[in-house]
């Protein structure tokens, strides 16, 4: 006799997503790639809409970091009502709900930067007193420890909205992350990738993350046939990073891991104060085996050259 539950418990998910083009992009990608994996999976998309979607006019660091793109699906996650959740995995909290597991990570996508203007190829060509539109205190830091005579403004919104904005000349310039535009395929002209080591990208960045209930052991095992687990070491590293240095929305950090030609790993980072008054960077480089151990120990040595009171603030 046949399971009557057996369908919905075999072939059918239920998958929790914001509405944004691109969260719906990296959410048809994902769907894509198990569905090409497991030929009889049928994925339900429930859209969720969260708080960081709802509240535009405010820096997120003001209305509580990076969870607000992730407290409403994480939520549905917990309470049952969706199987697992797609994320940018640079927008996760560096320390998950109970319950809840980063269960796997799409390969990852060009992490860097892009700088856009139609009045300068970089940031160095801006003159003084040009306004450059970036919410990312990370992208604030490092553009004023440079470049201390531009001024930086919040500009939130889609992709879509912040290059709006740009046209219509109320920013000189903005920052973008490649990954997203390349996404989208919003690629366009005025556009020059910032090497990292002039301008560090944020921790995960360009990685797409498939969160789960920690116990389900069912949905856990069809997610590891899309599992890259090269990015999934990279991105360990640098959320190790951050865990050691309590880093959110408030914080300015970046973190880049990479694997070297040889197979070694090195691993970028960096921390400032908002004002870009100061910055202090540190690098590792090792084997991939130790990258989360690379990440704690980095994250430790900025935390000690900032001092507690800087995170006591």
């Amino acid at each position: 006799m046949k399971n009557p539950m057996s369908k919905t418990n075999q072939n059918i998910l239920r998958l929790g997503s914001r509405g944004s083009p691109l969260a719906l992009t990296q959410t048809r990608m994902v769907q894509a790639a198990l569905q090409s994996a497991h030929s009889d999976l049928q994925i339900d998309l429930e859209i969720i809409r969260t708080t960081g979607d709802r509240v535009q006019d405010r820096p997120l660091a003001e209305i509580g970091g990076k969870g607000l793109f992730t407290k409403e699906i994480e939520t549905a996650l917990l309470e049952g009502r969706i199987d697992f959740a797609v994320h940018s995995t640079k927008d996760m909290e560096t320390r998950l709900p109970d319950g809840l597991a980063l269960s796997a990570v799409m390969q990852r996508e060009d992490p860097r930067d892009v700088f856009i203007s139609k009045k300068a190829s970089n940031l160095a060509e801006l003159p003084a007193g040009a306004v450059v539109g970036t919410t990312s205190l990370r992208r604030r830091a490092q553009i004023l420890n440079r470049f201390p005579g531009l001024e930086v403004v919040p500009i939130r919104g889609n992709v879509d909205t912040r290059l709006r904005k740009l046209h219509d000349g109320e920013v000189d310039a903005t920052l973008l992350a490649l990954a997203g535009l390349k996404r989208l395929g919003r690629e366009c002209d005025g556009m020059t990738v910032l090497d990292p080591d002039y301008m560090l990208p944020a921790a995960a960045q360009g990685a797409i993350g498939i969160e789960t209930r920690a116990d389900d052991h069912r949905v856990i095992g069809l997610m590891a046939a899309i599992n890259h687990e090269d990015t999934l070491k990279l991105i360990s590293s640098e959320r190790a990073l951050l865990e050691a240095l309590d880093g959110n929305c408030r914080t300015p950090v970046g973190a880049l891991a990479e694997i070297e030609a040889d197979g070694g790993l090195r691993l970028r980072a960096l921390l400032a104060n908002p004002d870009g008054a100061w910055l202090h960077s540190t690098e590792r480089r090792g084997v991939i085996e130790d990258a989360v151990m690379m990440g704690k120990d980095a994250g430790e040595e900025l935390r000690r050259l900032a001092g507690e009171a800087f995170f006591d603030d």
